[in-house]
């Protein structure tokens, strides 16, 4: 199993932050067996794409909330790390509520 779980969706609140304060947050490793998705799908052509963060963030978006580390954007470099054989992702991670500490 890639993920610990596939989603559809975000549960957790809105959090509001725009796209220069994601990357005010340094990125760090994530495990990918501890992510949960918030798509269930993804379009193939992303994923095979080798310029797909050309206009993007190079890290993922990750959102840890109750305990759970939600993956908000990055799925492509996900898979694409997974078929690679890493189990490892470097991300972003953003932290709503009193939780300031990721899941070992």
């Amino acid at each position: 199993m890639i993920f610990k779980r596939v989603g559809d969706g975000r549960p957790y609140p809105e959090h509001g932050l725009a796209t220069r304060d994601w990357a005010a947050l340094p990125p760090r490793q994530v495990r990918l067996d501890q992510l949960v998705t918030t798509k269930d799908t993804l379009q193939l052509a992303a994923l095979l794409d080798e310029d797909s963060t050309f206009y993007g963030d190079l890290f993922a978006h990750v959102v840890l909330w109750r305990g759970d580390m939600y993956l908000e954007d990055g799925l492509h470099r996900a898979l694409r790390a997974a078929l690679q054989q890493r189990s490892v992702l470097h991300a972003r991670v953003h932290a709503i509520g009193e939780e300031t500490t990721i899941p070992a």
